[in-house]
């Protein structure tokens, strides 16, 4: 793959820059520095949004079949790279390699294949005007340059989505990666420039955690940065919302979610065990659309509950070694959440709290059950392998229950019926609903994103290549 750097630089116009200030990140399968990363200061913020102007002009002038060919060879050079992403990522974040090469760097790849593939979809209209003698036209434009801010937990598929979607549609953009996954960031970077971007169209950077807000700050209020796209938390996202808000800057933000599965009496009850416990333990229950409540109709209660002991057995026997999350304080957080949830009437079904001497950010998948709405666990993500059930008797408590936490990023929905699946679809509030498959579930030619505190706006499929356009009309007399 190239020159790999002991220290993670940051790439601004097409170079590797190292700061004089660095920063550790840990294994968290070992709990063992593995790098330090270069940390950049707000000045370098300013230098690199400069840079990202610098070349807009010229990029946004470049044939769309030009950027295309790029897209296309950045993708072929992660696959062949794939092996080395794949290391970095189970480097930083503790996964494990099948998880992280099937679930993230193909991913990954196919979105950038996809989104390459949609460049020729870019095109205004000419409508027909009200007034006489009057004709116009409506175009569709870059913005200049978009500030991505991307999270740890697949930084390989939510950097493509932030920064080939920009690059695609014309823009120049700024890559703020995770502390947690910086060289994963850096490599994607490191592709985009091998493929031919130019220097100045991709731009990563790197901060301390206690530099980013000022780091951020600075890039927002930037008069070259027009668009802000966040992938994280809902409580960032309404700092990043608040301060974008301020400067008058257009925001794409997905947030969180509290994704529910709801289990009806006609389901296969095989298949919805399997999409459940795969919703909520796969990338150790790290993903945005994880499942975190399952909802189960007391008719089959007994039955399902029997089937997802069951399946928890083979999927422990085969699986062989405990989910590692991103660190210690992550594992005492979910730990935490198990306590709550225990000292409110939670029945554990399955796993539990660490036992002593286990390593620090180890977790065990757990499974618990009589879920009440006043736990932590029904209000907030649980991001990690842990995952609440609760009984109902009925569909309509099913939707209340579904739309109560105040997210709307992903739902499932097990039944035989197609027609009172689509049914529930329509009064379940949420970006998307999954019907007879997981919560768990990016398919890149749809649209993805939330409702409500999920956040707003598209990424992925035509609507997320709008996301980064902006319109312009034009008129005159004929």
């Amino acid at each position: 793959m190239g020159f790999a750097p002991t220290t993670v630089p940051s790439l601004i116009g097409g170079k590797d820059e190292f700061a004089a200030s660095t920063f550790a990140v840990t294994d968290p399968s070992t709990g063992e520095v593995c790098w330090e990363v270069s940390s950049i200061s707000e000045q370098d913020a300013r230098r690199a949004a400069d840079t990202a102007q610098a070349a807009f002009s010229a990029w946004a002038a470049t044939k769309p079949l030009a950027r295309q060919a790029i897209l296309f060879k950045a993708a072929d050079l992660m696959e062949e790279r794939s092996d080395e992403l794949v290391t970095y990522l189970c480097t930083e974040m503790g996964t494990d390699a099948g998880t992280a090469r099937q679930l993230v760097v193909e991913l990954a790849i196919t979105m950038m294949r996809d989104i390459a593939c949609r460049i020729g979809e870019v095109y205004g209209t000419v409508p027909v005007l009200g007034n006489e003698g009057q004709s116009g036209m409506v175009w569709k434009e870059p913005y200049g340059v978009i500030l991505g801010i991307v999270p740890w937990n697949a930084p390989y598929v939510f950097g493509v989505r932030a920064a080939a979607t920009a690059i695609a549609t014309g823009n120049t953009t700024i890559l703020k990666s995770s502390e947690m996954t910086p060289r994963c960031y850096w490599a994607l970077g490191r592709a985009f420039h091998d493929a031919g971007v130019p220097a100045g169209v991709v731009n990563v950077v790197s901060c301390r955690r206690t530099d980013a807000p000022l780091v951020v700050n600075a890039l927002i209020e930037h008069p070259a940065v027009k668009k802000i796209n966040f992938t994280g938390s809902a409580s960032t996202g309404r700092k990043i919302a608040q301060q974008c808000g301020f400067n008058l800057k257009p925001t794409l933000l997905e947030l969180g979610g509290k994704n529910s599965a709801i289990i009806l009496p006609d389901a296969d009850l095989k298949k919805a065990a399997r999409g459940c416990l795969i919703g909520a333990f796969a990338n150790s229950g790290q993903i945005c659309m994880s499942t975190d409540i399952i909802m189960v109709h007391r008719d089959i209660a007994k039955e399902f509950l029997d089937t997802l002991k069951i399946t928890l057995e083979e999927m422990t026997t085969s699986s062989g070694s405990l989910p590692i999350v991103i660190s210690s304080d992550a594992a005492s957080r979910i730990k935490a959440t198990i306590e709550d949830a225990m000292k409110k009437g939670g029945e554990l079904f399955h796993g539990g709290l660490p036992a002593p001497g286990q390593k620090g950010a180890q977790v065990i998948p757990t499974v618990i059950g009589g879920l009440s709405t006043d736990m932590d666990l029904w209000k907030e993500e649980a991001f990690g392998p842990l995952v609440g059930y609760r009984l109902i008797s009925n569909e309509e408590e099913a939707v209340k229950l579904a739309n109560s936490p105040g997210y709307g990023l992903s739902a499932a929905v097990f039944t035989s019926d197609l027609r009172k699946a689509f049914a529930l679809a329509k009064k379940i509030e949420s970006g998307a609903v999954h019907i007879n498959s997981m919560t768990v579930n990016v398919e890149v030619p749809m649209p993805f994103g939330g409702v409500k505190n999920s956040g707003w706006g598209r990424f992925n499929s035509k609507d997320g290549m709008e996301e980064f356009l902006t319109t312009k009309s034009v008129t005159w007399d004929d």
